[in-house]
């Protein structure tokens, strides 16, 4: 006897959260605490600096190879995303 069901399966799981590794670290240990780029010593102030500047973010990444365009851009998304919730608390 054939059974009409179609066969069992597990049900499916929602797809695991991409994990947030840290772009931005501080540890007082290195760099007397100053935020830098996770797996370097390269402080996130100095992309700020070159921004500022005028240097485009090109500049900043052939100068610090051991950053990646992506530490780079998610770095400044974390920044802004600092200020507009800064903004957006109450005083």
């Amino acid at each position: 006897m054939t059974s009409t069901h179609a066969p069992s399966r597990k049900p499916r799981r929602k797809p695991a959260k991409k994990s947030r590794k840290a772009v931005i670290v501080s540890d007082r240990d290195v760099l007397s605490g100053m935020p830098r780029f996770a797996g370097t010593r390269v402080p996130f102030k100095n992309l700020i600096d070159y921004l500022a500047g005028g240097d485009p973010l090109e500049e900043f990444l052939d100068d610090f190879p051991g950053v990646s365009r992506e530490q780079a851009v998610a770095g400044l998304e974390w920044a802004r995303k600092l200020v507009e919730d800064r903004a957006r608390t109450p005083r």
